[in-house]
């Protein structure tokens, strides 16, 4: 009777675990007062979240926890499948070490009007490190409330045991030959064990690490020896190229930067006023450099950028004569995850004729665009205000995944970045 009581107890702790674990987000989350979060690789801080499996490879994750004493912070992590589900695999399944670990590396900010307190965790570590290769979750979280997350974060495991060679080409549909980029994708298979590849290998498509535009699940087109591929006679490869980043310059609040017309101290907060972008939809291309989305945290008169750097008011203007229906217009970025929400969402004033939006962000400099998205909708549709051009450079980050019927889970085969420079 014992026996039976105890196991009853451990299986009902176990589901009530379970329950409480399938209400964290399995995509980008940040709970209100989290700011400035990013991955980054020692000596690259522009890297996508991507380790190679059983390698000394590590990412660096970085946040800001703003009006906040500092405090040690618990982790864990979250094993998904190719479609970012939880997978149907134990803890033990997939990490080494401890389930929850606490983040001791903080420091609260430094002479800075914005009070808040810097975290950084690289993973793998001492204490936690991973045993297979698949699409990863970070969950952080306050150890007095672990059932309510701080913040979730997306990242990648890879084998490497196949490898993607990739080709870009310049699109044959009708009405997008100016307007989009294709990429030819050929994976060797090596020794991995394909018996159905129409079934077992799909590929994932990001273009500069956004989930908001991705081509995911896609499905070979020809299998050969040890190969697979995805090639141009179809349009799973085909996105729209896009513009070159909007940016802006704020890491000095002395003197205004690059598209900045002002800064301003008011109220005991910096504002920082930036010169109106104007609509490019229609406009002819423009080379020009970027950070393809992302963004840097930087001040010029301190080399402690993670914990000098104040906190600054952006404010956002997009003249346009009219306010478009149908939806809602956004200032989109890395900076936010590619998140639309009430945040980063712009009002229409129709007295100045523009869109307009105030956002607080950390000293550095920035990329970002203006997005539309339709209503009952959650990405961006067309490339209202952006335009785009098949000369635009991107980054693109190819996933492989593969999925053996003996097993429980995806497998994330190989995983590489490409750019679009090599546009035939």
């Amino acid at each position: 009777m014992i026996k039976v009581l105890s196991l009853s107890i451990s299986l009902f702790f176990t589901l009530l675990f379970s329950l409480s674990a399938q209400d964290i987000p399995t995509e980008d989350y940040a709970a209100p007062g989290v700011r400035s979060i990013w991955f980054e690789k020692e000596g690259w801080k522009l890297s996508y979240p991507v380790i190679q499996l059983y390698t000394p490879e590590q990412i660096v994750l970085n946040f800001d926890l703003i009006e906040s004493d500092a405090g040690s912070l618990s982790y864990t992590f979250i094993h998904c499948d190719r479609d970012w589900n939880r997978s149907d695999i134990f803890t033990s399944d997939y990490l080494e070490g401890m389930e929850e670990n606490r983040i001791y590396d903080y420091s609260p900010s430094f002479n800075t009007l914005v009070r808040y307190s810097h975290y950084t965790l690289r993973i793998p570590n001492d204490d936690i490190n991973f045993k297979i290769s698949g699409n990863y979750i970070i969950v952080v979280y306050d150890p007095s409330d672990p059932g309510t997350p701080l913040l979730t974060r997306r990242f990648y495991v890879h084998e490497r045991s196949t490898t993607a060679s990739v080709v870009f080409r310049r699109p044959m549909k009708p009405g997008t030959v100016d307007t989009h980029q294709q990429t030819e994708i050929t994976v060797a298979t090596g020794k991995l064990p394909v018996t159905d590849p129409y079934r077992q290998v799909t590929l994932t498509i990001l273009q500069n690490g956004r989930w908001d535009r991705a081509r995911y699940n896609l499905l070979p087109d020809f299998v050969g020896t040890a190969r697979i591929e995805f090639n141009a006679l179809s349009d799973k490869t085909l996105l729209p190229g896009g513009n070159e980043f909007r940016f802006f310059d704020i890491k000095t609040i002395r003197q205004t930067r690059q598209n900045v017309r002002a800064i301003e101290y008011l109220q005991g907060r910096y504002h920082a006023f930036l010169i109106p972008s104007a609509d490019r939809e229609f406009r002819q291309y423009f080379i020009d450099d970027d950070l393809n989305g992302q963004y840097w945290i930087a001040m010029e008169e301190s080399k402690e950028h993670n914990t000098d750097a104040d906190y600054v008011y952006v404010y956002f203007t997009l003249p346009v004569q009219r306010e478009a229906r149908g939806g809602s217009v956004y200032v989109a970025g890395a900076f936010n995850g590619w998140s639309y929400g009430p945040e980063n969402r712009m009002t229409y004033n129709p007295g100045r004729g523009c869109y307009e939006a105030t956002i607080l962000l950390k000293q550095g400099w920035y990329n970002y665009e203006f997005s539309f998205i339709p209503d009952r909708s959650t990405a961006p549709e067309g490339n209202n205000f952006e335009g785009s051009h098949y000369q635009t450079e991107n980054d693109y980050l190819i996933l492989t995944y593969f999925r053996n019927p003996q097993q429980r889970y995806d497998r994330l085969t190989d995983a590489v970045v490409v750019n679009s420079k090599g546009l035939l």
